[in-house]
């Protein structure tokens, strides 16, 4: 059976960005999308991010097309925006598929090992990996990354203070 540290996400820019560089970390995992009514979200991922990863948290946004083709612009494009709208600088993913027989791997693995319940429904569909590759937590689009639910399963993922 395949654990999350198995795949590897293209970055943003055309790099590398394998899981395993997480391992031992919880990683927040969130399909995005520029033109859809969530994605002021940016906001609340950006937030978690600059409050959580010196101890460890990982943002992943993962944009992709796949529902109403509200990520319809190139790499470059993408990234600019969620840099210059969002101030956004957690690791960004290619655009890729998150749904369907051809969606990345991850997403994939994720529905086989949680069910039907862990594939995006929507864009900013959120997924928490633990720091020992089991997910621990799902979120709808309309929950914000701020909420208090998403927080506490943060907190209780990442070491003390």
């Amino acid at each position: 059976m395949s654990e999350p540290y198995d795949f590897i996400f293209r970055s943003i820019d055309g790099g590398a960005l394998p899981f395993r560089a997480w391992r031992g970390k919880p990683v927040l995992v969130v399909n995005t999308a520029s033109y859809c009514a969530f994605t002021p979200q940016y906001a609340g991922l950006q937030k978690l991010w600059e409050r959580n990863r010196q101890r460890g948290l990982v943002v992943l946004g993962v944009p992709s097309n796949d529902f109403g083709e509200q990520e319809p612009g190139s790499a470059a494009e993408i990234e600019a925006f969620c840099k210059t709208r969002y101030g956004v600088d957690f690791p960004l993913a290619e655009k890729c598929r998150v749904t369907g027989p051809h969606c990345h791997p991850f997403y994939r693995w994720i529905e086989e090992t949680i069910g039907e319940a862990a594939a995006p429904r929507w864009n900013f569909h959120k997924i928490l990996i633990a720091p020992d590759g089991l997910p621990a937590g799902l979120w709808p689009s309309e929950i914000d990354p701020c909420d208090p639910a998403i927080a506490a399963e943060i907190e209780q993922l990442l070491p003390s203070r």
